[in-house]
């Protein structure tokens, strides 16, 4: 679905309610007339739409397709106290209600609409897509199996972020300000993601944005029992899953066989650790093969 039209599309600041609070986002506008089918994007764990998914969301609205574009709850530019909670409940209820906001809007065709995660939030999307009638699903270096993750971190540093876990659960429960813990961190210092790759993370924030990289650190006492792979072996939907071969952040292996198990998903594999496909030769190849994607399924 080629755009007759290189520019940059337009783009304009939206906002949607979640429960009681606002979301922030932006609606990438394709140059058409009639309705046109729409991709619903968020990034994963405690990222913001700035680091990079204005990049993606330009080459599909290029392509012929709406996009919109959102923050969770909690999280930049979205309301929501306290600050940095990872809640994934709370970011199901966030899909949801940006998918809403979607079709209410007069120039997205309703029944066209595509999700599309990365990391974390590529789990999201395998495990939200049945409920919310989207039409695919794009899941990109997506957490399919929330062991694998844990393991992969090794005993010592599950451990220690269980401790800080626990004592963030206690603040909670006694009305306090929560324990933060960094998203982000060099092998061996007390962070969620610590493989060497990790430092590629933070490369993804654009010069001058005010980045707030903390987690509440409850969020480790509940990541490991998070699984998508059971949804992604139950899609009935067309399914673009995209692993890469050397990912140490969330290990490939599960996402593979699950994926194999599904006929209705395609399944491409990269010799990529998970960060590289956010900017370079390895973002064109991977946009590259979610434009290609949508058109097969909306063309």
């Amino acid at each position: 679905m080629a755009s007759s039209d290189a520019r940059t599309p337009a783009r304009r600041d939206i906002t949607f309610t979640s429960g009681s609070e606002r979301c922030a986002g932006w609606l990438y506008r394709t140059d058409r007339d009639e309705p046109a089918p729409c991709v619903v994007m968020a990034h994963g764990l405690a990222g913001v739409k700035e680091m990079r998914l204005d990049a993606y969301a330009e080459r599909f609205a290029m392509a012929g397709y709406h996009v919109v574009v959102f923050d969770y709850r909690h999280f930049g530019a979205s309301a929501g106290t306290p600050r940095q909670l990872l809640d994934i409940r709370r970011q199901h209820e966030d899909w949801a209600a940006a998918v809403r906001f979607t079709r209410s809007l007069p120039e997205v065709d309703s029944g066209r609409i595509a999700l599309w995660g990365s990391s974390l939030s590529g789990g999201h999307v395998l495990a939200v897509a049945a409920k919310l009638r989207a039409a695919a699903v794009m899941a990109q270096v997506p957490h399919v199996d929330g062991l694998a993750s844990t393991l992969a971190l090794g005993p010592r540093q599950s451990l220690r972020l269980a401790g800080h876990g626990v004592l963030d659960a206690a603040r909670a429960l006694l009305h306090r300000s929560p324990h933060y813990v960094p998203a982000s961190g060099p092998p061996g210092s007390l962070a969620l993601m610590t493989a060497p790759e990790a430092q590629g993370y933070l490369a993804l924030v654009p010069p001058g944005l005010a980045f707030d990289q903390r987690v509440a650190a409850r969020f480790a006492l509940r990541v490991g029992l998070y699984s998508p792979r059971k949804a992604l072996r139950r899609l009935e939907i067309p399914a673009l899953v995209q692993v890469g071969s050397s990912d140490r952040t969330t290990p490939p292996l599960a996402a593979i066989k699950a994926a194999r198990r599904n006929p209705n998903v395609t399944l491409t594999i990269h010799e990529t650790g998970h960060f590289e496909p956010y900017t370079g030769e390895l973002f064109e190849t991977f946009v590259g093969e979610q434009t290609a994607f949508l058109d097969g399924v909306f063309v």
